[in-house]
This record gives C-alpha cells, sequence and structure tokens, in this order.
C-alpha cells in the first residue's frame, strides 16, 4: 500500500465521513428492506417508497445526534461501540413506529398515509439491516486497518491458556494493540465442556494434545496463561508442561493491577522463576503493623539494599512521623529515592553515610531520635568476605555493634536485625560474623528499654547480586550458566515476603527473640536454572548448557535455618517460630566480641587475616570452615 496514503488512513477516521457512510447504509438498508418485503408480498410501488424515506432520514438523523455512534473510534471498534449503534438504530425506529401508530389511530390525515404509516414488519426488517450492516462496516474497518493499514512489524502467533472470562479480556487486550500484531490461535482449556468448542471466534483445545509438532505447525511464538487466582501448584504444573514446547510463556497481572476492569497488552509479562517459588507466599496481614508505626521515627540501615528498601517502601505505605534511610551506597540511595512513593515524602530523609563510623551515627540518633531501628545493612557476599575478613567483620560485627549500642543510648524502643541462614552452623567468614552479630544483640537483650529482635531467613529472589539476576544475565548471553555443585540447594523467598516478616517480627517481638521463617522445601540450584532457561523458550542442553565449576570458598552444599542444638517455638503465625538457641556465656560472647571490634577499629586492613578469623571461631564454636584456607584453624583447635 502507498505509504503516503497509509499515513492519510492512519489518522483518526474524520466524524463527518463517518456519519456520511451510517447515512449511505440507512438509505441502503432502507431499499433493501423494502424490496425484499414488497417482492414477498407482490405490491413493488417505487412512488410510495420514495414518499416514506424523508420521515427516516429525519428520525435517523436525529438519533444519531442522541447518540453519536460516529464519535467511536472506527478501528478501535468494542462491544462498547455495538451497542450504542443499537441503541441508535432502535431509538429511531421507536420514533418510525410513533409516527406510524400516530396515522393508524387517526392523528394524523388519511390522505398523509403514504408519508408517514410504515408496516411494523418493514420497521423491524429495517432496524435488524441497519444495525447489522453498521456493526459489520465497522468490524470490516477495524480488521482492514490493524491488517492493512498499520506497518506492524512485531507480529506473534499466540495461544491462551485459560478460556474463562480473564481469557475473553486477554483477547481484547491483545487486539487493541496498535503496536504489536497478535494473531490468536486459540484457547487451551482443562474443562472437558469448553474443548472442542469455540470461544470468541477461537477453538478451544485440551492442553495434553498442544505438543512441538503443533506449535511448529501453526508457528506458535508464545503461550499466555490467563488464569485468575491459580495457585502456585497449579501454576507450576502447567509451567512444567509448557516449558517443554518450544514457546515464550508469558502470564497476565494480577486482577488487583487491571484498569477499570481490564489490562493491556504491556501488562502481560513473562514468566519468572519468582511466579513458581516451589510453595505458596506468605502474606502476612497484621494492623497492629500500622499501630506500631504510626506517629514513629522508623531508622532503617542498608536502605538501598534489596531487603532495606523494600522495608522502607512497605513503612512508607503508613502514617510514620520521620523515616530516615542510611546507606554507604550513593547511587544505589539515590535510586531508591528516585522509586520511593509516599503521602508522607516531606519526612522521609536520605543519609549517605557509614554505619562503621560511631560519631556520625551518634550525630544521626542525636538528630532524629528513632523509635524503631531496622538494622538491614551488611556485607553479603560469601567469596569476597571470604578473602576479606577485616571488611566482614568491620562492617557486620562493628557496625551492628554500633547501631545497637546507640539504640540501647537513646532508648530506641524496638531494634530489628535482618539476618541469615548462613549465620546456622556458620562455614564461612561472612556467615559467622553475622552469627556473632546475633550473639551481640543478644547480650543486649536486657538492657531494660530497646526490645532486640533478629530475623532469620534464606536467599532473596532477585536480590542484589542473588543468583535468578546472575542466571538471567548469563541466559541474556548465551549460556553458559554457571553452578557450583550439582547438588548444592538453597531456601527462597521473594523480597516482599522477607520484608513482611522483618515487619511482623517487629510487632510479635518482645526482645531477645531470633524469629525464622518455615520456608518450605529447599531448592536445587541446577533444577532452578533448568526451569529458568526453558522459561525463557529455549532447551537444556541443547540452546544453553550448564557448566559446573566447583564450590566457592565457604560455600555449603546444604543450608539450614537452625543449628543442631536449636530448637523452635511456635508463634501465632503457623509460618513464624521462635528459635531457641543454645545456651552460652553471654558477658564472656561480649567482652570477646568488643576485643574483636578493637582489634579491626586499631588496626589496619593489613592485620592478619588468619588472626581475625581465629578470634571470631573463639566466639562462634560452631564455624567450621570449608573449601577454605581457614581450614587449617579447625584442625589445629581440634588437636589442641
Amino acid at each position: 500500500m502507498n505509504r503516503v496514503l497509509r499515513k492519510q488512513l492512519k489518522r483518526d477516521t474524520p466524524r463527518g465521513i463517518v456519519l456520511c457512510i451510517d447515512l449511505l447504509i440507512v438509505l441502503f438498508t432502507y431499499l433493501v428492506s423494502n424490496l425484499f418485503l414488497t417482492n414477498f408480498f407482490g405490491n413493488f410501488d417505487m412512488e410510495l417508497i420514495m414518499n416514506k424515506l424523508p420521515m427516516v432520514f429525519i428520525f435517523y438523523p436525529i438519533s444519531f445526534y442522541l447518540f453519536k455512534p460516529y464519535r467511536g473510534i472506527i478501528r478501535q471498534t468494542s462491544l462498547k461501540d455495538v451497542e450504542n449503534v443499537f441503541l441508535t438504530c432502535l431509538f429511531a425506529s421507536f420514533l418510525l413506529t410513533i409516527c406510524s401508530s400516530l396515522q393508524r389511530n387517526g392523528f394524523i390525515n388519511d390522505r398523509y398515509s403514504d408519508y408517514f404509516r410504515y408496516s411494523y414488519s418493514f420497521i423491524f426488517l429495517h432496524l435488524l439491516f441497519t444495525t447489522v450492516m453498521m456493526v459489520l462496516a465497522r468490524l470490516f474497518y477495524s480488521q482492514f486497518y490493524h491488517s492493512y493499514i498499520l506497518d506492524i512489524r512485531n507480529h506473534r502467533r499466540v495461544l491462551i491458556y485459560g478460556a474463562g472470562d480473564s481469557g475473553i479480556i486477554t483477547v481484547r487486550a491483545l487486539q487493541s494493540d496498535t503496536k504489536i500484531k497478535t494473531e490468536i490461535v486459540g484457547f487451551l482449556d482443562d474443562s472437558k465442556k469448553k474443548i472442542g468448542t469455540r470461544i470468541s471466534g477461537y477453538q478451544v483445545y485440551a492442553p495434553e494434545t498442544i505438543d512441538e509438532a503443533f506449535i511448529l505447525k501453526n508457528k506458535i511464538d508464545d503461550i499466555i496463561i490467563s488464569i485468575q487466582n491459580v495457585p502456585r501448584l497449579r501454576l507450576n504444573e502447567i509451567s512444567e508442561i509448557l516449558e517443554q514446547l518450544p514457546v515464550s510463556i508469558k502470564i497476565i497481572p494480577p486482577a488487583t493491577d487491571w484498569l477499570d476492569g481490564n489490562y493491556t497488552n504491556r501488562q502481560i509479562k513473562e514468566l519468572k522463576i519468582e511466579d513458581l517459588l516451589g510453595r505458596k507466599s506468605i502474606e502476612l496481614d497484621n494492623p497492629i503493623i500500622a499501630e506500631e508505626i504510626h506517629k514513629k521515627v522508623i531508622f532503617i540501615t542498608g536502605a538501598a539494599g534489596s531487603i532495606g528498601s523494600e522495608i522502607a517502601r512497605q513503612i512508607a505505605r503508613f502514617n510514620f512521623k520521620t523515616l530516615v534511610l542510611v546507606d554507604h551506597a550513593e547511587s544505589p540511595l539515590y535510586d531508591v529515592q528516585q522509586t520511593m512513593k509516599s503521602d508522607n515524602c516531606e519526612n522521609i530523609h536520605y543519609v549517605v553515610a557509614n554505619i562503621r563510623d560511631e560519631h556520625t551515627m551518634d550525630l544521626l540518633f542525636a538528630r532524629f531520635n528513632p523509635d524503631m531501628v531496622y538494622h538491614a545493612a551488611a556485607y553479603k557476599h560469601v567469596p569476597l568476605m571470604e578473602a576479606l575478613p577485616y571488611e566482614a567483620i568491620h562492617t557486620n560485627i562493628k557496625g551492628t555493634k554500633v547501631i545497637a549500642d546507640l539504640s540501647v543510648k537513646y532508648h530506641v524502643n524496638k531494634f530489628v536485625m535482618v539476618s541469615t541462614d548462613k549465620a546456622v552452623n556458620p562455614t564461612n567468614v561472612m556467615g559467622a560474623t553475622k552469627r556473632a552479630a546475633e550473639i551481640y544483640v543478644s547480650t543486649l537483650a536486657n538492657n531494660g528499654h530497646t526490645n532486640f529482635i533478629v530475623t532469620r531467613f534464606g536467599n532473596v529472589l532477585g536480590s542484589n547480586g542473588s543468583v535468578i539476576p546472575l542466571f538471567k544475565r548469563q541466559i541474556d548471553q548465551g549460556g553458559p550458566l554457571t553452578v557450583t555443585h550439582e547438588d548444592i540447594t538453597r531456601y527462597f523467598m521473594t523480597i516482599p515476603e522477607a520484608c513482611q516478616l522483618v515487619l511482623e517480627a517487629s510487632v510479635m517481638g518482645h526482645g531477645g527473640e531470633i524469629f525464622v521463617f518455615d520456608m518450605g522445601q529447599s531448592m536445587k540450584i541446577i533444577d532452578l536454572a533448568k526451569r529458568m532457561i526453558r522459561l525463557s523458550g529455549l532447551s537444556y542442553p541443547n540452546d544453553i548448557d550448564i557448566k559446573i565449576t566447583g564450590l566457592r570458598p565457604g560455600e555449603k552444599i546444604y543450608e539450614e535455618l537452625l543449628a543442631n542444638d536449636e530448637n523452635t517455638v511456635k508463634t501465632h503465625h503457623e509460618k513464624i517460630m521462635i528459635a531457641k538457641v543454645r545456651n552460652q556465656d553471654l558477658a564472656l560472647a561480649k567482652d570477646a566480641i568488643e576485643n574483636l571490634c578493637k582489634v579491626v577499629v586499631s588496626s589496619s586492613e593489613s592485620v592478619d587475616a588468619f588472626t581475625l578469623v581465629g578470634k571470631l571461631k573463639a566466639i562462634v564454636p560452631e564455624f567450621q570452615s570449608q573449601n577454605s584456607r581457614y581450614e587449617s584453624l579447625d584442625k589445629k583447635a581440634s588437636v589442641s
């Protein structure tokens, strides 16, 4: 099609032209209706037909003026437009019926019967023909516009899994997109009543009949899962079937994200591994959280990190007094500032500072006098901290000590520390420093004012530096995906879940508790990698392979949430427990931790790493190094 003509047609059709076409349709259907009836009854009279025409061309324009069907965007004709067309024609027919009835009942002289009297069969037939023709004209133009006028280069052929209301809304969302031409091949549905039928004009197939041959024959690009409130277990089952096919798997947004009961094509997203987390998401809905935060000064360390920033976002929804976000990383904190949404933005303070700087932290506590502290600042990457124990101890232990001591000094009501499952029977420096920080917090539990609470959970899906973003980058680069060990497993939770746990703990805790989360079954990382490859529409190992690189220094094959000599106590929430840690001489442990902090503060980074790790092992006796240069310290301890 000529580019100039296409450019002109791309513009909205002028309303005057649409009105003229509608009037021509009224004239055409008027003649057709009369021809149909007069031929049927055998009394064709052209003069009579022309005499009755003026009233039709008076009443229909009146109806057009009242209902304005010509104002709709023709290329985006919807059921609402069809309804409006029908009402327009129905009202015009109603006027013709009234006119004819008045003449029949003597209100109009009989000599004008040729002008005002219409047969009811004609009125009904004309209504039917006019409505159908006007609707068909709109649908034809809409199809013509999307097929020939739009210069769409993105062309996708899709199947929709779910032939219910949500699936029908998905059809409308795909058809209304003017940027991406989507051809719907059909529906998939589990209902035997629907299989074999046609819905919205599309065939409904049984999922078990869709195999690779069907996909290739029909050139399917995507399968969109369009089922609202689908249980996670069922979503996993559907995904495991579809992952075997050479297609991309997508999913519609939850209904809470729809606008006016609908969503757009842009909201349909790729099915992610986060959607398939191997357990039901835990949503904590505790109204006491809002009461706890109401008119309080909240202080968050590590506020630019994955956990700290999400805690900040969730707290920002409540009616806090002041929210202080502290982080040493300037650019990530700036990103948080740009994305933070709150009705109380003027009371959110962004502070670039290091928790190891006791003087600066003291000034901040004196300035804001916080009621609650959420301590999420920490170094968390195992290999880096294994190589740099000075940094791990200085931030994770000394930094925690600074914030905890200031919480006591300034009579903070609650101090909530974010810990990790790597603190349980630690095999690396990072985990051991987090366990030492837990111990130090425990030593302050009975200070008389501040309630010290610890939350301990596993890996967070999608957090900075986690395995999910790494695998995504490697897939984008064409692989291979790197896994350190074939048997390595991890517990996973989503970022919002982790932060909900932290907020719940701040309400439930009375001081001295370590809260652990029932994270379900651990997942094998290699299985996670394979699923991510399949979810990308690729195959393992043909398209992307997996490379086993070997365990990194200090890395465990299996993570734990409880130490061997710990047990749990149930809380009012079935998925949250309190860990009862082993008995320990807290006074002795406190002295040892304070001594270690003095060493890192008074020494430079060149202090002997083995000396620091040796002192750390004395504080955390269950710390047994694995695949690490510090294993020699464990051997010396066992010999002595």
